[in-house]
């Protein structure tokens, strides 16, 4: 068992590696944009509403196989192309899961008390300072268990890029069957190496967790 990990480690080790900063940049991309979709969907303009409620509705009831589809194969129709495989994928899985995200923080946004902001705008602060410096902090707090649900989600929708070129861990069998090695085996491995990825991430949940804690 393993002589299948040994004797093909750099293929193992080449492909985690892509998944992983596949996984740290659309991460933070995905959080800045749902960050952003969020405080259109609460902002008092109506037509910023409009755009965060339809990006969100429309997202979340696509799958993200038709987001990678449209980016490498669509897009490109349209004189869109990205660069690379590697950007390509990771604006597929930030459109897909900013979506996701911008739910989660408008979700914390509503735990805050609506008198704090009542309370900001009555001493001069405008929409965005009441935003960043009252709302945020505090909605943060509350969202850590579902924000860390949707990272660890995302972390294993990468495993699609595979389908479309972009040679991360969910490529490794099928590279693995042209070298005749053992398909179960391979997808042990490749489930153990995804333990292994999301393991700090739920430990970082927890610590998060108590230390956001409101006693």
């Amino acid at each position: 068992m393993l002589s299948v990990l040994t004797d093909n480690w750099e293929l193992f080790r080449d492909g985690f590696w892509l998944t992983l900063r596949l996984f740290v940049v659309a991460a933070l991309l995905s959080l800045v944009l749902g960050t952003v979709l969020a405080a259109f969907r609460v902002s008092p303009v109506p037509a910023l509403r409009g755009i965060g409620t339809g990006y969100v509705n429309t997202l979340r009831n696509t799958p993200l196989t038709l987001v990678f589809a449209f980016l490498f194969f669509g897009a490109a129709k349209m004189q869109l192309s990205l660069p690379t495989f590697f950007w390509a994928g990771v604006a597929a899985l930030t459109i897909y899961t900013s979506a996701f995200v911008c739910e989660v923080v408008r979700s914390g946004i509503n735990t805050v008390s609506p008198g704090q902001s009542e309370a900001a705008r009555a001493v001069g602060m405008t929409f965005l300072q009441v935003l960043t410096i009252v709302v945020l902090p505090q909605a943060y707090r509350a969202i850590v268990p579902p924000l860390a649900s949707v990272l660890i989600a995302l972390l294993k929708n990468t495993t699609i890029a595979a389908g479309f070129s972009v040679l991360e861990a969910g490529s490794i069998p099928a590279a693995m069957a042209e070298r005749g090695e053992n398909q179960m085996l391979t997808l042990v491995w490749i489930t153990i190496g995804f333990l292994i990825l999301i393991t700090p991430l739920v430990l970082l949940q927890r610590w998060a967790e108590r230390r956001t804690a409101v006693a």
